[in-house]
């Protein structure tokens, strides 16, 4: 499939009127989500567009989802999703709440970003800026230059980068890293269902035909509380490389999806399927 160039933001031909969708999921962020929207809203209020905020609540078993709605009600751009079917104490992980958050988007842009204030919401706009400048479908941040993870971390993701190297030749330097832009049309293709897949969002969108380029971002230390998204290199080890078997799998069977119904007058209408995610917009949760 051809990617199409990215045109310049403008959210007429878009039904919401909304031009860019913010996408984190959070568990347990109590202590982060308050300077988290503060950040974003001071990135993106001076760029004049219509944008949203849309904070998923993975399973939080502390305020998270409170202080949230609480934020809400002075944002009229911030919104809550709450994922529904989550295990006792548990989240469902960063793959499902992504799919959620993505489907609960109104943005022709979705933007996407940690909620542990690591990926700095000011790299936004010059993503933004990047996306148009080159005719890209997505701006995938790099934070390999300047990771401020632990040493263990930091060793994983090199070896990690490697294997993924050898198994797909994808040279994509960064793909965990969750702060990226991209078009709408390629959130809703990602295969999300599936655990773990989050950690290969430009792999996928590069193997659909879409045009991906990267970005330096800034990259800092955890503002406060622990890693919820993450485990040890080696709990993290096997699982990482049984996602990259799968990812190779589905590489080699995935056939593009696109149709569009000719009537007799010669004009064309194109067809789509969505997914209803498991998830509820928590606006009195």
């Amino acid at each position: 499939m051809p990617a199409t160039p990215a045109p310049a933001l403008d959210s007429a031909d878009h039904p919401t009127g909304v031009e860019l969708s913010v996408v984190a999921p959070a568990h347990n962020e109590e202590d982060n989500v308050e300077n988290l929207v503060r950040e974003v809203g001071d990135a993106l209020s001076p760029l004049g567009i219509s944008f949203e905020f849309v904070i998923v609540d993975d399973g939080s078993t502390d305020s998270t989802r409170a202080r949230v709605l609480e934020l809400a009600s002075t944002r009229p751009w911030l919104r809550c999703i709450a994922m529904t079917r989550t295990p006792p104490g548990k989240g469902c992980g960063q793959s499902a709440a992504f799919f959620a958050g993505f489907r609960g988007a109104r943005g022709r842009l979705v933007a996407t970003l940690d909620a542990d204030l690591q990926n700095d919401p000011a790299d936004l706009p010059a993503m933004l800026d990047l996306m148009r400048e080159r005719n890209a479908d997505m701006v995938q941040g790099d934070r390999s230059h300047a990771r401020k993870d632990n040493a263990v971390r930091r060793v994983g993701s090199i070896v990690g980068r490697k294997f993924r190297l050898w198994l797909l030749g994808d040279s994509i330097r960064d793909t965990g890293c969750s702060l990226r832009v991209m078009k709408r049309e390629i959130a809703l293709q990602l295969p999300l269902e599936f655990r773990g897949m989050h950690r290969f969002i430009p792999v996928t969108a590069r193997h659909l035909g879409y045009n991906v380029v990267e970005m330096r971002v800034n990259h800092r230390p955890r503002h406060a509380g622990e890693t919820k998204y993450g485990m040890g290199i080696v709990q993290r080890a096997l699982p990482g490389l049984i996602d990259l078997f799968a990812v190779r799998y589905m590489r080699s069977r995935r056939r593009p999806t696109d149709s569009a119904e000719t009537t007799a007058g010669g004009a064309t209408q194109s067809a789509s399927v969505r997914v209803a995610p498991r998830a509820r917009e928590g606006a009195h949760a």
